[in-house]
């Protein structure tokens, strides 16, 4: 019985060392977990927010770009049948977003949705406005259709999106 007391004196205290000695370490562990991914996500805001940065300015000029009314104001030839403007309007437009498609990679699923509904709902103004012209119509009638389309419209997608994407970017910095 005095060697169980004994052992048992020896065990315990030993018992209670180590199990003080592991939840130190077990704390010091998780506090430089914490500074280590504190550390990685500074070192990655400082790659992807320039980034981010550039991803936010290019998808704002895009949308600019494909505004309706700048769209007509840059490629408006009034030499053209409204058929053959319509068809260079949706050909920009398909430019001007197969060249700014990698930037969803820095931008938020909503936002990059918005950028895309965007660009749709600017195609469908375009096309309304395209099937409202007749055989002989000129590209001049076809643009003062998408002005009077626009107009009735108010605010554009194009133009919703502009202002949620920079809020959204406020956010980040």
């Amino acid at each position: 019985m005095e060697i169980l007391l004994y052992i048992s004196l020896i065990i315990f205290p030993s018992l209670g060392v180590f199990l003080t000695t592991y939840i130190f370490l077990k704390k010091q562990e998780d506090k430089e977990k914490k500074m280590l991914q504190f550390d990685l996500k500074k070192e990655r805001q400082k790659f992807f927010l320039p980034n981010r940065l550039e991803s936010y300015q290019r998808l704002v000029l895009f949308l600019e770009r494909i505004h309706p009314n700048s769209l007509v104001m840059r490629l408006h030839n009034p030499a053209y049948p409204a058929k053959m403007m319509q068809s260079e309007l949706l050909k920009a437009i398909r430019e001007e977003f197969e060249h700014n498609v990698a930037q969803q990679l820095f931008v938020s699923i909503q936002s990059w949705e918005m950028v895309k509904k965007s660009k749709e709902e600017t195609i469908k103004i375009i096309n309304i406005a395209g099937n409202q012209m007749g055989t002989i119509a000129t590209s001049t009638d076809l643009s003062s259709k998408i002005f009077e389309i626009c107009n009735e419209v108010g605010q554009l997608p194009s133009e919703i999106t502009i202002e949620f994407l920079k809020k959204e970017f406020q956010e980040y910095i």
